[in-house]
C-alpha cells in the first residue's frame, strides 16, 4: 500500500515527514483545490526534507479547460519541477464537452521528460470515465487519481472498484478524497486499489495544515496492509 499525502505548504510537508511520510503531493490554495506550488517551496521538500515530492501543475482555480496561455504556464511548471528535483508531476487537462484534453495531455507527458505523471482529479469531471481511462492510459501517464466521480472515495467505491479491474495494472488507481484513519480499511478492501492520497488536515489560527498525529495513524493502519 503506497500513501502520498497532500501538504499544502513546506509547514504541512514537514509535519507530514514527522508523521512517517515519504511521499506527498505539494501543492499550495487548498481553498482553490489547489494550485502549483512555489519554486523555493518544491526545492525544500526535495533537497531539505528528502521527500519523495509530487508538483502538482495547476496554474489556477477554477475549471480544468486551459486556453494557450494558461498551457503554456502549466508546460513553464513542469519545466521547473524537473529542473528543481521533482519526483512526479500531476496534472489534468479537459475540452469544453467534457472529455480528456488528449493533445495537450501528450505535449504535457512529453515535457516531463520521464518524470512519473498522475492524472488527477479533473478526471471526475469527465462525462465519460471508463473511455477517458483508456485515454489517460494511452496518453503515457503512470497513475490516475480520482474519488470514483464522487464528493469522496467513500462513495466513489463502486466505480474506483470498476477502475481498479479495468486499469489490470496498466497504470496505478489512487483513491483520494476524504480518506481517514477511520475509513481507509473500509475503502480499500472495497476497492482493491494500491494507493491513496489523504490531506489529514486541520485548521489552526484559522489555517489549514497537516496533521502530524492524523498521519501517524494512517499509517499504522495502512502498514498492516502491505
Amino acid at each position: 500500500m503506497e500513501v502520498e499525502i497532500c501538504c499544502n505548504s513546506v509547514l504541512s510537508a514537514r509535519n507530514a515527514k514527522l508523521g512517517g511520510a515519504y511521499r506527498i503531493e505539494l501543492c499550495q490554495a487548498l481553498s482553490e483545490g489547489g494550485t502549483t506550488p512555489s519554486a523555493a517551496a518544491i526545492e525544500y521538500c526535495v533537497k531539505k526534507l528528502n521527500l519523495q515530492t509530487r508538483v502538482l501543475i495547476r496554474p489556477r482555480g477554477g475549471n480544468f479547460i486551459y486556453d494557450n496561455e494558461d498551457f503554456k504556464i502549466a508546460l513553464s511548471d513542469i519545466r521547473h519541477a524537473y529542473l528543481l528535483g521533482a519526483h512526479a508531476v500531476v496534472f489534468g487537462f479537459l475540452t469544453p464537452n467534457g472529455d480528456i484534453d488528449v493533445e495537450k495531455t501528450r505535449i504535457a507527458v512529453e515535457t516531463a521528460q520521464g518524470m512519473d505523471i498522475t492524472f488527477h482529479r479533473a478526471f471526475d469531471e469527465c462525462r465519460n470515465p471508463k473511455e477517458a481511462l483508456e485515454q489517460i492510459i494511452e496518453c503515457g501517464c503512470n497513475k490516475l487519481l480520482t474519488s470514483g466521480c464522487m464528493p469522496s472515495a467513500e462513495e466513489g467505491i463502486p466505480l474506483l472498484k470498476e477502475l481498479v479491474k479495468q486499469a489490470d495494472g496498466r497504470i496505478g488507481i489512487i483513491a483520494a478524497a476524504g480518506i481517514t484513519p477511520h475509513n481507509v480499511t473500509y475503502i480499500v478492501n472495497e476497492t482493491k486499489v494500491g494507493q491513496i492520497h489523504a490531506s489529514c488536515k486541520k485548521i489552526i489560527d484559522n489555517m489549514t495544515v497537516t496533521d502530524m498525529n492524523t498521519v501517524r495513524n494512517l499509517f499504522k493502519i495502512t502498514d498492516k496492509m502491505n
